[in-house]
């Protein structure tokens, strides 16, 4: 009933509003999410965050996360209709619970992989959470390589309700220019270029691979 509903919704709405889309940013944690939030908004299009969660040594800049996200896999997904026009953070493993009830623009963070899992771990030590486990690096790396695997199947089979532009967290930082343009296209290319650029800080890449 819930699905219905909101579909009917969605289809009376304007087919040439880009209000209709929901702009997902989405990747694997600590893969540059949140830089690219923060972007986004500076580039004018307004996220969609209830700040639960504060800012921390691991993300001074916010986290941009909106807890009712979380919910997804219970279907709790009407608070969708409130994302139109806006940034929506979702991370790649709640990617298959979004409804296909609406067109999608998502933007999908990639990062080299062993700097994903170096600040995964130094996060947890700043949480003091129990990182002693016997998961090798090597075999977090294959876990990984799957999921993201799987979310690019997921992502071929639902491309009529949704697009996908890929952006390398490394790159952006190496070449904000060129990203940044690039994005701006993909988004209908009436982004605040020089307000992107300037939220960028090169300082907050602190977890290299050699």
């Amino acid at each position: 009933m819930v699905h219905r509903l909101i579909k009917k919704i969605f289809n009376t709405s304007s087919s040439n509003s880009k209000n209709e889309f929901v702009t997902i940013v989405s990747g694997l944690p600590r893969s540059g999410t949140s830089m690219m939030m923060k972007m986004l908004e500076a580039g004018g299009i307004p996220p969609m965050t209830d700040y639960q969660r504060a800012a921390d040594i691991d993300n001074p800049k916010g986290y941009y996360e909106y807890e009712r996200a979380k919910q997804l896999p219970q279907g709790n997904n009407e608070w969708l209709l409130e994302a139109r026009g806006k940034t929506l953070k979702i991370i790649s493993a709640l990617l298959p619970y979004l409804p296909m009830i609406c067109p999608y623009r998502i933007i999908f963070m990639e990062r080299e992989l062993q700097e994903v899992l170096a600040s995964q771990r130094k996060m947890m030590v700043h949480r003091i959470e129990d990182h002693t486990n016997t998961v090798t690096d090597n075999e977090m790396t294959e876990h990984l390589q799957q999921h993201l695997y799987e979310v690019e199947t997921w992502l071929r089979v639902n491309r009529e309700h949704l697009s996908c532009l890929r952006m390398n967290y490394n790159a952006v930082l190496k070449q904000p220019d060129i990203h940044i343009k690039q994005l701006n296209r993909y988004l209908g290319g009436n982004l605040d270029l020089a307000g992107m650029i300037s939220v960028i800080d090169p300082a907050l890449y602190r977890n290299r691979s050699e």
